[in-house]
């Protein structure tokens, strides 16, 4: 007779199955088919919410529907609306990864590799970026520290964020299409020389490449 596995061997399969959401499987030909005509219609906004909502009712775990859900929103200029989705996702990687998850740093090789934790990371980066966006600096600076806790050698970037926040609460603003030519090369321990919020690559949607 075969032994059950245990919690923890339960809590690498959700993770594993997770991070290969995350890289694009596991995901039915109905579902993508809705994201990519939902892409088709993006000049029609209303249809093409529809079919993402309906993408994600049938799909309510996968984070492909999220992506998707966040992108149409963010580049829609609707970021309320963007930090609902970002919300979901973040909960959503949070179960997969186990309740454990973030007891202690992940370690730097999973930071840079592994795909269901750099999508933990990237969603609370870009929920940081959308707060201090939305002006909610307490919260942006809340998840910015718990960012620096768990990606201690800034392999997601979120430190230009964190430089972005502390040069604006000092009044110290950039013009932000200046800013888009920052570049970040000491992570957490200097600051750029341009931290405008707009340098910061927000998109979550890039944690699985």
């Amino acid at each position: 007779m075969q032994k059950a596995a245990g919690p923890a061997a339960l809590e690498r399969d959700a993770a594993a199955a997770f991070a290969e959401c995350v890289l694009g499987g596991a995901l039915s030909q109905q579902v993508e088919a809705l994201i990519a005509r939902s892409g088709l219609v993006r000049h029609h906004p209303e249809e093409a919410l529809a079919l993402l909502e309906r993408a994600r009712a049938a799909a309510p775990r996968h984070p492909a529907p999220l992506i998707a859900l966040y992108r149409f929103h963010f580049y829609g200029h609707r970021l309320a609306q963007a930090r609902r989705v970002g919300m979901d996702a973040l909960a959503i990687a949070r179960a997969a990864l186990g309740p454990d998850f973030g007891d202690t740093p992940p370690g730097d090789p999973a930071a840079r590799g592994d795909a269901a934790v750099r999508f933990y990371l990237f969603v609370l980066k870009g929920l940081a970026y959308l707060n201090l966006r939305l002006g909610d600096l307490p919260e942006a600076r809340l998840m910015l520290g718990e960012l620096r806790r768990l990606d201690p050698q800034d392999r997601v970037g979120g430190a230009l964020l964190a430089h972005a926040l502390a040069r604006h609460e000092a009044g110290d603003a950039e013009d932000e299409d200046a800013a888009t030519a920052a570049r970040m090369d000491d992570g957490w321990a200097a600051p750029p020389q341009s931290t405008g919020p707009a340098a910061a690559a927000c998109g979550w949607q890039e944690a699985g490449r």
